[in-house]
């Protein structure tokens, strides 16, 4: 069955879009927040989340779709284990369709995830170049059940297009060249944390809406993600600027 126009339409302009993210200067943090976007709107997960190797080979978290999706990436990073250490150290795809039937493979994530009662499966897809892995793509449902072939296979290439854009040539000339653009976008990350603590307390908005406006503010400026919240930490951008980004009913 061929694929409905619209929805062809939405993949196209997905990874047009990764693809123009592509140039010189481009910010790596706002390529895997785009990632995690489309992967939420293209395929049947309801969150998100990416993590990168550091300079140091430890994992962190780059990007979340959600702060629920986030929380998933850390369990999994605080207990050494889960579908997305297990997918980075293999090179290899890692799919659950049912979390609640891998507790003995993961113990201690399993039991926090039944804790936190928000997802039932993950998918894990690799991050990888010649065999190797630099970080995993991370796909979660709130409800138990298999991804088709079709839909992995689409999550693994828009996890190659992050994959060839944070690799690309220009940065890895030298090797420490890559993991001096993977810090960057680690404390860029960081900034755009403590921004959206800063929004929330100037405003009645949530975590994730204080991303969205955060998110919204940038891109309809044309601006970097990181630049924008990093002005608003220092002060040179009011919190409140951004209260036009969304809608009203995004604030709780």
């Amino acid at each position: 069955m061929s694929q409905p126009k619209d929805d062809r339409e939405q993949l196209g302009r997905a990874f047009v879009e990764l693809a123009d993210t592509l140039v010189d200067d481009y910010d790596v943090v706002d390529l895997l927040d785009r990632l995690v976007c489309h992967s939420v709107e293209l395929l049947p997960a309801d969150a998100a989340g990416i993590v990168l190797v550091d300079a140091h080979q430890q994992l962190r978290v780059l990007a979340a779709s959600s702060e629920d999706a986030e929380l998933m990436e850390l369990m999994q990073l605080q207990n050494d284990e889960g579908p997305c250490l297990d997918c980075y150290r293999g090179v290899a795809q890692v799919s659950v369709a049912d979390l609640a039937e891998a507790a003995q493979r993961w113990p201690r994530f399993v039991e926090a995830v039944a804790q936190r009662g928000v997802f039932r499966a993950v998918h894990a897809l690799p991050l990888r170049l010649r065999g190797q892995a630099i970080g995993a793509l991370n796909l979660f449902s709130s409800q138990p059940g298999a991804l088709p072939p079709a839909e992995l296979a689409l999550g693994q290439a828009l996890a190659d297009v992050a994959t060839i854009g944070i690799l690309q040539e220009r940065a890895i000339r030298r090797a420490e060249t890559l993991s001096e653009q993977l810090q960057t976008a680690l404390n860029s990350r960081l900034v755009i944390e403590q921004a959206k603590g800063v929004i929330r307390q100037h405003s009645n908005l949530t975590m994730d809406s204080a991303f969205d406006h955060l998110r919204s503010y940038a891109r309809a400026r044309n601006l970097r993600l990181s630049q924008v919240a990093r002005d608003i930490v220092e002060g040179r951008l009011d919190p409140t600027a951004l209260a036009s980004a969304l809608p009203r009913n995004n604030r709780t």
